[in-house]
């Protein structure tokens, strides 16, 4: 019956196929598991402890949903673990759901090991539950488990049973929590996305029922404003007589003729005195219903606001319609009079205060706001936020910036007398001062008056503080020469909380009914404040800080505008850069490339003996398509790796990333204590993160960082022509260069066969091996000679390397038998004995030296002479030598490439092994050198015997971990990507990534046709048919394939075996082997060697030998 590999059959399904196969399985698996969550659940849910069991027995109906046999189930469900028989229906139900959504399915196994303990511990904690009146069992609701478990922690902890009961269900209880979202499979991610979702859907719901309970007061609010508008309407009739009478006795008292305009001054007023006489108020006992925006509010009424959370978000991103331009209404006064108190006081000081960090409203000046900006929260109809930055403690006020203010007159000193009634125009100026503009001068004679003003209340929206923008235009004005500001107490501007609870007193204090003798009081401060508020900041405020830059009106065109002074910005320390592109700079060409570029006349000499294959034959580099990514995208999969290796519970940061044509290598910089092996291990998971064909994580040599190299989106491809034309290539000093490719970088990849020595090469089918093979003997041919390099091929495959044959630098045609290649590689080890004699001879140590001396003795014309025996003297029997001359010649250097080892290994392995531990061992002096490839990297083919005598080998991608192990001595090179992406380890096991450069077989085509138009190749004849038999013995002996090495003393066992033979008359193995005390094999070779030799004859048909030698007397 014949047997066959299971790893050369195909499979039954493709790829894609057994992966839908295995989703739809894992679907069908995880709705079964739903279906048996869902019948546990209804089991548990209707269990009635009077339905039949395994215990009890009743003729009564069975209320159980699942009938008989649910209750049967449930029965022993409850009797041993009770109420923590819902666990398992949660498990389930949850892991049913999981593998029909594919979510988690792989943590499977290893969050359900532990639902025994999770379903354990609910039944222990259900137990110090108290069970209602419905429950008929003599055991608590965890069941007898949950009972005896309870029972054992009371009485272990030192503890009353109260207590005690109270701290086991409190660990309980939390242990359930945390144990359960393990055995679930819930990660922390996916918690945090639930508790996101519970509390956005706690946010809607309170808005929503915050809306609906906003329309239902509607209908009452608004009864309760009508009648509050009616009484306002009558308090609005006594306010203006009342402050009629107030203006004409302020007017009357207070007003003073100015000479000249008032200049523009940023100073601070000091408080008035009491006024001489005061107003007799009427008592009324009405109650005010007013708010602040009674006292300044727009001609046009504003749209009434709908109630509700939801409702006012759309205006908080952007205005719907332009609104209206605000026109400022003059507040009559009220003289209402009540009894002041100590709380309504401090709500006034309170809120003068405040009011220092409000705009105050200029006249004249319109505000168009810009339909077009966002409205932010907090946005109303007033100016947008001032910037705000207090004035550090006893430093002296700005100088004068602009000439303006120089070439006015010098201000007079103000009296206490008039600067209260001079505080509004004061605080209109320097607001003004601060916008840039220049109140026009009055005509001579013209005497102002200045009226007090009557609580002009600012806008609604509080300013915003916060530090000021730099590099903005600022304009100061230069202060009074008497009034000096007083410095501000820094309490209170520094703590915004602290200010905030003052507005929200100072808000608290308008629907009260007020004195009008306290108000003016309190006006009088706040328009001291404010003016001096507005002196001390008119340096720091901006045009933008209004939002009105764009609309600042020049009063007076003769005066000049002041000079805006830029602060330069502080330098911000730039982020450092983690993406390190690699500096694309020009291939630089060798000599030859440059002469080959360079166009040839048809009337020039050519070298018709031999010419080197031209690079014109290759694929040139402007074809390939170049990709580079951008610094953002790098920077982008940075921080996304960052996270993946922050789930995986890797700290560290990525502080280099360097892109290359294939790979982008990230360099990790791990926290202390983070083992490398741990990183490593996480190569599979990070590719599937990250979305990645694959991974590969390794240590950098010489770094403290970890390399972990993902493959690109898009591929470049790595030109042959380009490595070629380079100058490390063309005009290196490598005797044997191969072009291996570019590393992760980009930078070219170029070794030289005569240091290694000899290359050993894995990879399975279609990971560009046989490609490679091929750029290596393109890299020989392209820089050597037939005179300087020497070829021997053996391709059991018949395919890869027939494609050579017949090119000049071939010493034997290319060797596809198995059995003529043992022969070819016996013939190699002879030249190489044959080279070490010569060598030994010319006093030499290696090949260079003696390519050397024949240079030299070819340059002067000498021949080499040897001394060879002629014979022996007849007469006294000495050997007779004679001198002769010999042509100097130059050894070549000979490579043997064999393209597949395994089954070379298969049909002659003690052989083929012997030889190239010999080559390997003795060849690199000789000039000989191997080049050894396998697909398939076992220990029964790469013996330790090979891998200890080839210390550079290169991997490519291997199916598994074993024989990245084999090939390496480490794990890498199952992560590879194929087609050319090789892991290349050189002497003193350094690891390079490097991807191969492709050529094509037309191009491979072409070459050869070149390289076979200067005739046939110069074969050596003992190649393939073998040397004579006396060589042939001596190649054995050498490798210890017929005498295991000590012809003399095989030579002796055999004299002795025979002698042995003779006079006992007896032969066999057994009888030899205890003779001599041999080993089995070495006594049948002797036998075996003696029955060649005619001593013994053959065995007959009950194993004996006849003794053919006759008996010595």
């Amino acid at each position: 019956m014949a047997s066959y590999q299971a790893r050369g059959r195909d499979p039954l399904f493709d790829s894609d196929t057994a992966a839908t196969l295995e989703r739809r399985g894992r679907e069908l698996v995880g709705v079964g598991l739903v279906i048996v969550g869902l019948i546990v659940s209804a089991m548990i849910a209707s269990y009635s402890p009077d339905d039949p069991s395994f215990l009890s027995a009743t003729d009564a109906p069975v209320q159980n949903w699942m009938g008989r046999m649910g209750a049967y189930i449930a029965a022993p469900l409850f009797m041993i673990v009770g109420a923590g028989a819902w666990a398992l229906a949660a498990v389930f139900l949850t892991w049913g759901g999981r593998l029909i959504l594919h979510r988690g399915q792989g943590r499977a196994m290893t969050c359900l090991i532990f639902a025994p303990i999770w379903v354990a511990l609910c039944s222990v904690y259900a137990s110090g539950l108290t069970e209602g009146a419905e429950w008929g069992h003599n055991f608590g609701m965890g069941g007898l488990f949950g009972d005896m478990m309870m029972g054992s922690i009371i009485g272990i902890l030192p503890f009353s049973v109260g207590l005690g009961l109270k701290l086991a269900q409190l660990f309980l209880g939390l242990g359930i929590l945390g144990l359960g979202a393990f055995v679930l499979g819930f990660t922390r991610p996916e918690l945090k996305a639930i508790g996101r979702f519970g509390l956005i859907g706690l946010l809607v719901s309170y808005a929503t029922f915050v809306r609906i309970a906003g329309r239902s007061a509607s209908g009452a609010m608004s009864g309760a404003m009508t009648g509050a508008q009616r009484l306002q309407a009558a308090q609005q009739e006594r306010r203006a007589r009342r402050m009629a009478e107030a203006d004409a006795a302020a007017a009357a008292q207070e007003a003073i003729p100015m000479a000249a305009p008032a200049p523009l001054v940023a100073t601070r007023v000091r408080r008035a005195d009491p006024l001489p006489a005061a107003p007799v108020y009427e008592d009324d006992d009405d109650y005010i219903f007013e708010d602040d925006a009674v006292y300044d509010e727009p001609a046009v009424p504003a749209q009434p606001e709908k109630g509700g959370f939801l409702s006012r978000m759309p205006s908080l991103i952007r205005r719907a319609e332009p609104m209206p331009e605000p026109e400022l209404v003059t507040r009559e006064v009220d003289h209402d009079i009540d009894a002041p108190g100590e709380d309504r006081i401090r709500a006034k000081i309170a809120k003068a205060v405040s009011a220092r960090g409000k705009p105050v409203a200029v006249p004249g000046v319109q505000k168009r706001p810009d339909p077009t900006k966002p409205l932010t929260k907090g946005r109303g109809h007033g100016p947008q936020p001032l910037i705000f930055k207090p004035q550090t403690r006893g430093l002296p006020p700005e100088p004068p910036l602009t000439a303006a203010a120089r070439s006015l007159p010098p201000e007079p000193p103000l009296t206490a007398h008039h600067a209260a009634p001079m505080a509004a125009g004061v605080a209109t100026d320097a607001l003004t001062a601060t916008r840039g503009l220049v109140r026009a001068p009055e005509p001579q004679g013209a005497m102002p008056r200045f009226a007090a003003p009557r609580h002009a209340e600012p806008q609604e929206a509080m300013p915003r503080f916060a530090e000021p923008r730099a590099a903005e235009p600022q304009a100061a004005v230069a202060p009074a020469p008497v009034a000096q500001p007083m410095p501000e107490p820094e309490e209170a501007w520094q703590d915004d909380a602290a200010f905030a609870e003052m507005r929200d007193f100072d808000d608290y204090g308008d629907d009260d009914r007020h004195d009008d003798h306290h108000e003016d009081r309190a006006e009088a401060w706040q328009a001291e404040d404010s003016a001096a508020w507005s002196a001390e900041s008119a340096g720091t405020w901006s045009d933008d800080d209004f939002g009105e830059a764009e609309e600042a009106t020049i009063l007076d065109h003769s005066t000049p505008a002041p000079t805006p002074i830029h602060r330069a910005a502080p330098a911000m320390p730039e982020p450092k850069k983690v993406v390190q592109q690699p500096v694309r700079k020009p291939v630089q060409l060798s000599t030859r490339a440059q002469l080959e570029a360079q166009p040839k006349l048809s009337f020039e000499d050519r070298n018709v003996d031999y010419e080197l294959p031209p690079l014109s034959l290759l694929m040139s580099p402007d074809q390939v398509t170049r990709h580079v990514l951008s610094d953002e995208a790098l920077e982008e999969n940075a921080r996304m790796l960052e996270t993946v290796l922050d789930d995986y519970g890797v700290k560290g940061e990525i502080v280099s990333v360097r892109p290359g044509p294939v790979v982008t290598m990230y360099e990790l910089e791990p926290a202390p204590g983070l083992k490398a092996s741990r990183v490593i291990g996480l190569a599979d998971d990070i590719a599937r993160s990250m979305s990645a064909l694959s991974a590969r994580v390794s240590t950098v040599p010489g770094r403290s960082v970890i390399g972990i190299e993902l493959p690109n989106d898009n591929r470049e491809m790595v030109c042959f022509r380009e490595i070629l034309a380079g100058r490390e290539f063309g005009d290196g000093n490598h005797k044997l260069p191969l072009a291996l490719g570019k590393n992760i970088g980009g930078d070219p990849v170029v070794a030289n066969l005569a240091k290694m020595p000899h290359l050993l090469i894995a990879g399975t089918t279609g990971s560009g091996k046989s490609v490679a093979i091929n750029t290596m003997i393109l890299s020989l041919l392209y820089k050597l000679t037939p005179e300087d390099l020497r070829l021997v091929m053996i391709d059991p495959k018949m395919l890869e390397l027939s494609v050579y044959d017949g090119i000049p630098h071939l010493l034997s045609p290319v060797v596809t038998d198995p059995k003529k290649a043992v022969v070819a590689l016996k013939w190699v080890v002879g030249e190489m004995e044959d080279r070490y004699r010569k060598m030994s001879k010319m006093g030499v140590r290696n090949i260079d030296g003696y390519n050397g001396r024949v240079a030299d003795a070819l340059s002067r014309g000498e021949m080499f002479e040897r001394t060879v025996q002629t014979g022996f003297d007849d007469e006294t029997g000495e050997p007779v030598f004679e001198t002769e001359q010999i042509e100097p010649k130059k050894m070549p250097y000979i490579v043997v490439i064999v393209d597949e080892m395994a089954d070379l290994m298969m049909v002659a392995g003690k052989e083929i092994e012997a030889c190239i531990q010999r080559l390997a061992q003795m060849a690199r002096a000789s000039g000989i050198h191997l080049v050894m490839a396998t697909q398939r990297p076992s220990v029964d083919v790469i013996t330790g015997t090979i891998k200890a005598n080839f210390p550079t080998r290169i991997s490519f991608q291997v199916t598994s971990k074993i024989d990245s192990r084999t090939i390496l001595g480490e794990m890498g090179a199952e992560q590879l990507l194929g087609m050319g992406d090789m892991l290349y380890m050189a002497g003193g096991s350094r690891i390079t990534r490097c991807h191969g450069p492709f050529v094509s077989d037309e191009e491979v085509e072409e070459i050869v046709n070149h390289l076979k138009a200067f005739g046939p190749p110069d074969y050596v004849s003992g190649v393939v048919q073998g040397p004579d038999d006396e060589k042939a013995d001596n190649i054995d002996a050498v490798l210890g394939l017929n005498t295991g090495g000590n012809t003399g003393g095989e030579d002796a066992l055999y004299d002795q075996a025979v002698a042995i033979v003779i006079k006992d008359r007896k032969c066999s193995t057994s009888y030899i082997q205890r003779k001599l005390g041999i080993g089995y094999n070495k006594a049948a070779r002797l036998v075996e060697q003696m029955e060649e030799e005619g001593v013994v004859s053959a065995a007959n048909h009950v194993g004996k030998r006849e003794i053919l030698v006759p008996e010595q007397q």
